[in-house]
This record gives C-alpha cells, structure tokens and sequence, in this order.
C-alpha cells in the first residue's frame, strides 16, 4: 500500500498561517502591550523570553493578564530570528496510517502548544529515501529537535545526529547505535499481560500475529513478552506468525495454514494481533473464513481502537497510553533542548488490558475455540491441504 507525503513545506505554512490570522493593525504588538499593562518594551520581552527572575512577581503578573485580555501572540518567526531558536521540533514517524502513530501525535502537539512550541510532521512510509529526504527538510527549517518512530534500519542519519549532539528522542523503537532517550510501551510486560490472560481464559494453543520482526525493537519486545509468559506454561503451544500487511491475502493464508497445523492438538487456539493494523486484517480474514470469536478461536489485540468495542461481544485489547507517550517524548526533547547532557534515559509506561468477549473463558464450553472443530469448519467453505 502506497502513503501519500506530508509535505514540510505545506506544514509549515499552515502553521504560520494558523499563528498570523491577526495581520497589519489588527496584530497586538509588544508597544500596546507594554503601554496597556504600564510597562516598558523590555520587560514584556523579557516575560515572553522566560527571563522571570529579572522581573518581580507583580510585574509578571501584571503583564500576562494584559497579554491574555489582548490576545497576543508572539511571532515565533521573529523571535527565532532574533534569538538564534525557531521553536520547531521535527517529527517523524514509520506509518501515519498506524493508528498508533496519530494517537501519539495528539500528546505530542499539546505538549507543544503548552511549551509554545510549533510540531512539523513528517511521514516516511517505512521508507528509508523517505526517511532521508523528511530529515534534509526538517533540517532546512532548522528544527531544534525531533521525535523519531522510525523503522530502526536506516542508522546512519541517526548516528550522525547523535554525534553532533543534536536533541533527538525515540519513540516505542530502539535503534542500534544510538545512545537517544526513549520513550514508549514497555512491551514485554505488556506482552506477558495480554499473554497471561489468555493462558488464565483457558487458551493454550496461541499464535502471536506480527509485522516483520527485522529491526523492529518494539515487536521484538512484543515476542520477547509472549514467549516468556508462554514458557511459564509448558504444555501450552506457541508460535509467532509473521505477516506482509501489504500482501492481499497473506494475513489468511498465514492463519489457515496455522490453524491446519493445530487441529490434531486438541487444544484452545487464540490469537494475539501485534498493532492495531494486523488487529484489522485479522477480523478481516476471520469473516472471510466465516469464523467468530471467541466461539471458534480467541482474539486480543495491541492497541484499543474506536472499533474494538463494537465488533462481535467486542475485542480484548492492550490499551497503549499513546497520549501519555507522546506527551512525555517532548517534554524530555525539551530538556535535551534546554542543555541537558545526562545519561541517555528510558521512559516505559505500562499498558492496560480491557478484557471483553473475545477472550472469553472457555471453561465449561466443550467446544469453544476447540482446534478441531475450528478445522472441520474452516475446511467446509475452504479446502485445506494437508
């Protein structure tokens, strides 16, 4: 599946255009706020500059009540550059069409609009020419720091940033090589959560759903998660399916194939989506098999989408506190920012499991999620091979 570009230049001359709505004398200026609030030109500049301790209380007070009744605005423009700073921060991300990602960007654009601060967006596409061409524009409008949920192969352009001490912090996603703070999921507990419950519903033979594994630290986690809690049951069966989103079909096939495997294992199948993308292609391959859950097999899913209440007796999912996330990732890109040059730190907040009936309990149901009998129906509408 093809992304469409976003665009810098577009960006960023939407932003200006948002901040610039007051123009020619209908823009408040430093002068009538100086004048209204009674006092002079570089005291406000010195508010506006976050310079307080060269200002007493009172005045600070003073000037911004009459900067909120005016309605102010300061040109970030210009304030860039006189002081040499541009209030941008750059952000990058692997998939704008990932549910995750546009969860993330709404913590990340309140943090910045507290902190006055202007996000320009880029999306890569998982593609590294992609990936390269949103740096050289984000660079070119000087950002002074950036959020970065890349695909974790295309290292050099990180490592460079590194060695120049540019501020960068790391969405969900380690990349090899680079000493950045990160901030995101702890995957592996969230894994063992979703994972436990399963085990605790009564399902025994499940199957981790995952994109592409390769360089990928957060599915990695994920797997990691998975198996730990996996191996904490030994008469459980396990196994970790890797699936091509962009492939029409693939997400069956894999399923099918891996259902044909289990059905002389006598146990309980159950399945756990990887993101919120493959929680789609999943539902979407069981109707197509005329397949429901949890009657014919478990489902739960990373991510809690607006969707998941809504499908069936609703789908279990691993809530992500993608605000949170996002929020945290530019107040730490702000310290970075301001000067601080302390070890590189990890920020990993704690999933929520909202269990519905999806996972429901399979005791006293002989038959429910049974592999056999989800292989008598599945070959009924589709012959299997064996």
């Amino acid at each position: 599946m093809k992304h469409k570009s976003i665009d810098a230049v577009q960006l960023i001359w939407r932003a200006t255009v948002r901040q610039s709505t007051k123009t020619g004398n209908d823009r408040v200026t430093i002068a009538q706020v100086a004048r209204e609030a009674g006092v002079s030109k570089t005291s406000v500049s010195r508010y506006l500059g976050g310079e307080f301790d060269a200002l007493s209380v009172r005045l600070r007070e003073q000037i911004g009540k009459t900067i909120a009744r005016l309605g102010y605005q300061p040109s970030q423009m210009a304030r860039g550059l006189k002081g040499g700073r541009t209030r941008l921060i750059g952000m990058l991300v692997a998939d704008i069409l990932n549910p995750y990602s546009v969860a993330v960007l709404h913590g990340a654009e309140a943090a910045c609009q507290k902190h006055g601060y202007t996000l320009m967006l880029c999306n890569t596409g998982n593609d590294e020419a992609r990936e390269k061409q949103s740096l050289a524009a984000l660079h070119s409008y000087s950002v002074e720091g950036l959020l970065f949920n890349t695909q974790g192969r295309n290292v050099t352009p990180l490592r460079e940033l590194g060695q120049a001490s540019f501020p960068v912090v790391l969405l969900d996603r380690h990349v090899e090589g680079c000493d950045f703070d990160l901030v995101g999921l702890d995957n592996v507990r969230a894994a063992q959560l979703a994972t436990r419950h399963l085990l605790g519903q009564g399902y025994t033979d499940i199957a981790l759903v995952v994109q592409s594994l390769f360089g990928v630290s957060s599915r990695q986690g994920r797997q990691a998660g998975f198996l730990q809690a996996m191996s904490e049951r030994p008469g459980c069966y396990a196994q970790t399916l890797e699936v091509d989103l962009d492939e029409p079909g693939h997400v069956a096939t894999v399923l099918r194939e891996f259902f044909l495997r289990r059905r002389d294992g006598g146990g309980r199948v159950a399945l756990l989506a990887g993101n919120g993308m493959v929680s789609l292609q999943i539902a979407l391959a069981l109707q197509s098999m005329k397949l429901n859950f949890p009657d014919d097999v478990g489902l739960l899913c990373f991510d809690e989408l607006a969707w998941s209440p809504l499908v069936g007796s609703g789908i279990s999912t691993i809530e992500q506190p993608t605000y949170e996330i996002g929020f945290t990732a530019i107040e730490r890109l702000l310290v970075r920012i301001h000067g601080e040059r302390s070890m590189r730190r990890e920020i990993l907040l704690d999933g929520k499991l909202i269990s519905r009936g999806s996972t429901a309990a399979v005791a006293d149901h002989p038959e429910r999620a049974l592999s056999a009998r989800l292989v008598e129906k599945i070959s009924s509408s589709t012959p299997l091979r064996a």
